[in-house]
């Protein structure tokens, strides 16, 4: 078995081999893509939840079977009797010309809504409550409401009136009293009533007539004494003529203040100097003088001053200044009678503007008085109106109701002793919708179930959630167990690579673990060492984001595949807190690591090699220390793992969780990364999440993702 090892002693060879065996094994995530994805995705949580909807159903069906015995009945008896209660024949073609246009009546001339109501009135069924309490005392008016039952018959002009009862007798008897009833109301009392109301109506006609004139005429004295049109329409004109006044005022203020700078300047020097400027023959006086004074200080080069050429030019000039000025003048004084006209009419503007401002102010406080008293005039006119045409329309309806009334209401179908009860209940239509609600209760508790549900519940959805490299897939073995008795027996699982180019040493006893978990671990081993394909990776920590993850076991189990692969391993328990190493081995804990750093033991003391497991050096934790970290930070650590690196191949140290504890993170810089093992169906996902954030801060080079406990999707090759 050494020999077998010796083969794979160069590490080249074992990638190489390690590079082989990755190609021939297929990697266990299922990926099938699809438009009916979603559905599978449903039907995989209803495999989950199972339970969970069988309860749920089963719990729903007996209260609702339970119920229904309950509230089950004896059988009642109906019977029913039907009245035409408007002609059929042509005879009523006649007044449609009268018939009320407003659509409540509907296309016929009866209401058959206030109909109906009028027969289940209690004064309607008051009389007959006395005849029928002679026979049957317990009959009241909330007792025969009760299962007395008025209907139009679809969109006849039939109205149904139906009766249950428990005695088929009792239906019978109240049917006849309440049939005969309503035909002796429909020639006599309804009759009655409706012309008496017609009375009513015309009575107060004139007096709501009057009203409307009134209000009217109010209206119209209103309108033409304010030049009042609607609030709306005054409030928009007045806002209207603000807003051109004020676009006035700017415009007068601008030019006001525009003339009076005119003004202003030209009383000064430099502003006479800039109007002359536009003065035509000012500036023509000025040309002349100018060319002059130039001939005369040309001439004055050569000749003489007493030369009669110069002495001439200096006499034209000085016949030219008096011109000058005079022109000058003038044509300040018309600049100035200009702006001073301009001032005054601008003054004049503004004092008409600022009149009408005022009286648009004034019209503006008045007008919400206005609109007020104008509203209130709309408001006692609609209601007067509304008032006068609901009363004539009730004056024509009540006319057309009594035309019907002579023709009296007709029995098509008379009261009939019930034979056959009606069945309360339909139990197989029951049971069959106890069986769709208590199937939908289920499944609704169980999605709802599902949505607060914030694990993985399988590896492809932690593929799609975590953008890390997901390095294994350990299924769910039910024989990995943690044995509390340390001088239990520990036997390392066969592991037989293909082809026999490895055989590994022969350890735990095949039945107690599937061919699933070996294939799983020996795949995580070889994507571990070609993670990184420039060099092996010779340490790494096992952690995870919360305990219970299973990576005390995912660690164990990779360094007995590593060494069964030939490979020189330490498996360092670095859980000073809740060590467990020990415990799956059943090695003793007297000593261990805390010893080899606090107490600076010798290694060879604390390294345990378990008997049956070749190549395979382990050290404990040891005793618990009362801070942890501050052993794990230390200096001496430090150089314990780079010892530890150069003396085997392959180092697993083995951490406390990562959330809310250091000493993984401390670890780490010193090692070629973490590996984060995720339980399937425990984890919390925002743990994780959470967990990736806090190691994007720290110098840690994560390694990749562990699914642990994947208890589906596996297939047996």
């Amino acid at each position: 078995m050494e020999n077998n090892y010796s083969q794979l002693s160069n590490p080249e060879q074992t990638r190489n081999l390690l590079s082989q065996l990755l190609q021939a094994q297929t990697f266990p995530i299922p990926e099938e893509p699809g438009n009916d994805w979603n559905f599978r995705e449903f039907l995989r949580i209803l495999r989950r939840r199972s339970l969970v909807i069988t309860g749920v159903a089963t719990v729903v069906m007996i209260t609702f079977v339970v119920g229904m015995k309950l509230n089950q009945k004896p059988p009642e008896y109906v019977g029913n009797f039907r009245l035409l209660v408007e002609p059929v024949n042509e005879d009523n073609k006649a007044l449609e010309v009268v018939r009320d246009p407003n659509p409540s009546f509907g296309q016929n001339s009866l209401d058959y809504e206030s109909q109906i109501q009028v027969l289940k009135s209690p004064e309607m069924l008051g009389s007959i409550i006395k005849n029928l309490q002679v026979p049957y005392p317990d009959i009241n008016y909330d007792s025969l409401i009760k299962y007395l039952k008025i209907t139009r018959l679809d969109e006849t002009k039939i109205i149904d009136i139906s009766y249950r009862s428990h005695d088929p007798i009792k239906v019978k008897f109240v049917l006849d009293q309440i049939a005969e009833d309503y035909i002796k109301y429909s020639s006599e009392k309804r009759q009655t009533k409706l012309t008496q109301g017609i009375k009513f109506v015309e009575k107060q006609l004139p007096f709501i007539q009057k009203r409307v004139d009134q209000i009217q005429q109010e209206l119209q004295s209103f309108r033409q004494r304010y030049d009042f049109v609607d609030p709306e329409t005054q409030a928009s004109q007045i806002t209207i003529q603000v807003n051109s006044l004020s676009a006035q005022r700017q415009k007068v203020n601008q030019d006001l203040a525009q003339a009076r700078a005119n003004f202003a300047m030209l009383q000064e020097k430099e502003g006479e100097t800039a109007t002359l400027n536009n003065a035509v023959l000012y500036q023509q006086l000025l040309t002349q003088i100018r060319q002059l004074d130039a001939q005369i200080a040309t001439q004055s080069t050569v000749l003489q001053a007493e030369n009669p050429s110069i002495q001439t030019l200096q006499e034209k000039r000085a016949s030219l200044l008096p011109l000058l000025n005079q022109e000058a003048q003038r044509f300040l004084n018309v600049k100035l009678a200009e702006v001073v006209t301009q001032i005054q009419t601008l003054e004049v503007q503004s004092q008409e503007i600022a009149k009408v401002e005022q009286y648009l102010e004034q019209k503006s406080k008045q007008l919400p008085i206005l609109a007020r008293y104008y509203t209130e005039l709309q408001r006692k006119l609609q209601i007067s109106t509304e008032s006068l045409n609901r009363f004539l329309s009730t004056r024509e309806t009540l006319q057309i109701q009594i035309s019907q009334t002579k023709l009296g209401w007709q029995l098509l179908q008379a009261p009939s002793l019930p034979q056959k009860p009606i069945i309360a209940m339909d139990i197989r239509h029951s049971i069959l919708w106890g069986l769709g609600i208590s199937l939908a209760s289920g499944i609704g508790i169980a999605l709802l179930i599902e949505k607060f549900d914030n694990t993985y519940h399988d590896i492809q959805a932690l593929k799609e959630s975590i953008n890390l490299p997901l390095l294994g897939n350990i299924p769910f073995e039910q024989q990995i167990t943690i044995s509390q008795n340390p001088a239990s027996e520990h036997k390392i699982p066969v592991v037989t690579v293909p082809n026999s180019l490895l055989t590994v040493i022969p350890t735990q006893d095949y039945s107690e673990y599937s061919s699933q978990f070996l294939e799983a671990v020996r795949v995580l081993y070889t994507n571990i060492q070609l993670h990184i394909c420039d060099r092996p990776i010779r340490s790494l920590i096992t952690s995870s984001a919360t305990s219970g993850d299973g990576k005390s076991t995912v660690a164990l189990h990779l360094a007995q595949i590593a060494t069964a692969m030939g490979q020189k391993v330490l498996l360092v328990d670095a859980n000073l807190r809740q060590p467990v190493i020990h415990t799956l081995l059943g090695l003793n804990n007297l000593s261990g690591l805390s010893n080899l750093i606090s107490a600076n033991s010798p290694g060879g003391e604390v390294i345990q090699q378990p008997s049956t497991i070749n190549q395979l050096s382990v050290i404990t934790a040891g005793p618990t220390p009362p801070d942890p970290t501050k052993l794990l930070s230390s200096e001496k650590m430090k150089q314990l793992m780079a010892d530890f690196q150069r003396t085997f191949d392959l180092v697993i140290y083995d951490t406390p969780p990562l959330q809310g504890l250091a000493d993984a993170t401390l670890l780490a810089p010193n090692t070629d990364g973490i590996l984060l093992v995720v339980r399937i169906d425990k984890t919390d996902s925002s743990m994780v999440q959470r967990t990736l954030e806090n190691l994007k801060i720290s110098p840690v080079n994560v390694l990749g993702v562990v699914g642990n406990g994947q208890k589906s999707n596996f297939s047996n090759y």
